[in-house]
């Protein structure tokens, strides 16, 4: 039996083949694995802290109290951020936190806003 690539949109290991696109049925994302899209290419997968694709100039919250290193701040639940680019390494979000400014966080730390 061959094996089929994990989807790319959410990394679920159960996608089939339907003529010749292949499917998700976590996700219902459709891809053609014979011609991938550029941003399959690129290879930078970031997931928030319940599992959505980030991108950027999106919106999220903070999913957790942090306490941000070198100071008394402690960003709490709820806070907003805004994603001005996603990057490889540690902390994989270069972003701009309301009420602080501009810092680099980790993708489990945030959620998504829809």
């Amino acid at each position: 039996m061959s094996q089929l690539p994990d989807c790319p949109a959410c990394g679920s290991t159960y996608t089939y083949q339907d003529q010749h696109l292949l499917v998700c049925p976590e996700c219902a994302h459709e891809w053609d694995a014979a011609n991938p899209s550029a941003e399959e290419q690129d290879g930078l997968t970031v997931l928030d802290a319940n599992g959505n694709r980030l991108q950027d100039g999106d919106r999220a919250t903070m999913a957790k109290d942090i306490k941000v290193k070198g100071s008394s701040l402690v960003l709490k639940v709820g806070t907003k951020v805004k994603i001005n680019r996603l990057v490889d390494g540690d902390h994989n979000i270069d972003c701009k936190v309301d009420g602080v400014g501009a810092m680099m966080l980790k993708s489990e730390l945030v959620k998504k806003v829809q």
